[in-house]
């Protein structure tokens, strides 16, 4: 076959059975007949395009690179019309209707808190990615206390300093930050734009943070990292697969990636948690994840997406596995989602060099713990673990006020998943100012409390009366015995 060869939209119609399924995906033809058979979400998803132009329907869920690469050898040629000589009325509507959408987007300039994100999102996105961002385990108790809980505590603000200059860089496993915030890992994020992944990384980048890349991302990792400036650091979130297999093949890839730093195993979610709003929104069965090799469906429970694109993950891990991992990667290893001190005391005792203190969003199991209910639990039982690792925490974090609490409780930094996907909703130029009001916003609180550098905040700035009695562990730290704020 040869790519050379210009054909007709009419003469790709006429292949449209399952014994000979032509498809145009982004002006270029490919013979997918015996494609259909393998792939992941099954025949039906590229049967219904047979004869047709797919791109559309390929581009919203899918990486270019993917069928460049996989069907090369299936492509047949290229189509000789414009897109507006052969669109059909029903593209047409859609295309009014996306446009309508962008057009009542307010204008970014007047975004000016993480919550502005989170309503155009609201408003804007498709019925289903809104249902897939937002949910969280039935009764949303968790997810709507990992914020909930930051309100309850507060300040001891320390007057009279000279505040004049802030700064707010830190590090990440030795990697330089200009603020302690990072990109928490979010599955699909092309789902709510086209460049997903890719264009978060333009945008934190640019701000000097990291990202740390879903195992269920909807790029390729070598693209996602190619998107930002060379030596640019990133962090990997990693589902163990069934297949470990697959798992030591994808560590293999991974490590051989020079801006890769770290691989973050997520530990919370040996199954997945019962989504309901993203359960009654159907899913489109064309979805996949390149690394993940998961795909969507909808079944006799619903359409959800962590449910049915989650089935590779491993519910046997168990701590006599960190050695397996240790051999299948000479990156640093940070355990993401322990919830509760003991497992933070375990992590330290195997000698692992991180951990994130998480709870899924609250996307896992319901009535599990705020993070920052651990990070106190820690002072009370086992602060020598703050020491011994480094600690991030995520979960309810909106404000620089959360940001602060939770480094003055002793996080070293903090994630944000879901703002981070709403700001993607206007691209990296979102993603960008999401940051910089975040910036805004914890360089005056810093200056409010009295500190000037990230090294000074400490348990005795914050009163945490309001949630220590939920705290296992014995009574809440005294802010007696807390050192001093430096001398400015």
């Amino acid at each position: 076959m040869t790519a050379s060869r210009l054909l007709t939209l009419q003469e790709v119609s006429s292949h449209n059975t399952p014994t000979d399924a032509w498809i145009v995906v982004n002006g270029k033809v490919y013979d997918v007949t015996e494609f259909m058979l393998e792939h992941p979400g099954g025949a039906e998803a590229i049967l219904q395009y047979a004869g047709k132009d797919a791109s559309k329907a390929y581009n919203e869920v899918h990486a270019l690179s993917i069928i460049e690469t996989q069907l090369q050898e299936r492509l047949i040629g290229n189509v000789c019309e414009t897109p507006e000589q052969n669109k059909p009325n029903e593209p047409h509507l859609e295309q009014t209707k996306k446009l309508i959408l962008e057009d009542s987007k307010p204008p970014l300039a007047t975004i000016i808190n993480t919550y502005d994100f989170e309503e155009v999102a609201s408003k804007t996105v498709s019925k289903k990615t809104w249902a897939f961002y937002s949910s969280a385990a039935t009764d949303l108790i968790t997810r709507d206390l990992n914020k909930a809980s930051y309100d309850r505590i507060f300040f001891r603000p320390r007057v009279l300093r000279n505040v004049t200059k802030v700064d707010t860089q830190t590090t990440m496993l030795g990697q330089k930050m200009s603020l302690p915030l990072f990109v928490a890992p979010a599955a699909m994020a092309k789902m709510i734009h086209p460049e997903g992944e890719k264009a978060l990384a333009r945008g934190v980048t640019n701000q000097g943070i990291i990202q740390c890349v879903s195992n269920n991302a909807s790029f390729p990792l070598g693209e996602i990292i190619s998107s930002a400036p060379q030596n640019h650091p990133f962090f990997f979130q990693l589902y163990v697969n069934k297949d470990r297999k697959k798992s030591e093949k994808l560590m293999k890839d991974i490590t051989a990636l020079d801006g890769i730093k770290a691989i973050f195993v997520t530990v919370d979610a040996p199954a997945a948690g019962k989504r309901e709003a993203d359960e009654k929104v159907a899913a489109d069965e064309s979805l996949t994840t390149p690394m993940g090799g998961s795909k969507a469906r909808n079944d006799r429970k619903g359409g959800g997406l962590g449910r049915t694109m989650g089935q590779y993950v491993d519910p046997s891990l168990t701590w006599n596995d960190i050695p397996w991992l240790r051999s299948i990667t000479s990156l640093p290893i940070g355990l993401k989602g322990i919830q509760t001190a003991a497992d933070a005391k375990i992590a330290m005792e195997y000698g692992i060099d991180a951990i994130m203190l998480s709870n899924h969003g609250g996307r896992s199991l319901d009535t599990s713990p705020p993070a920052i209910f651990i990070l106190l639990e820690l002072h009370k039982t086992y602060p020598e673990v703050f020491t011994a690792m480094e600690i991030y925490i995520d979960g309810g974090i909106r404000r620089g006020t959360d940001i602060l609490k939770a480094l003055c409780l002793g996080a070293k930094a903090v994630g944000l998943g879901r703002p981070f996907l709403y700001a993607l909703n206007y691209g990296h130029e979102g993603v960008e100012h999401l940051v910089e009001i975040l910036r805004d916003e914890l360089e005056t609180s810093m200056r409010m409390v009295g500190i000037t550098n990230l090294a000074q905040a400490h348990p005795g700035l914050v009163n945490t009366l309001g949630v220590d009695h939920l705290i296992p562990g014995g009574e809440g730290h005294q802010y007696a015995k807390q050192r001093p704020v430096a001398k400015l």
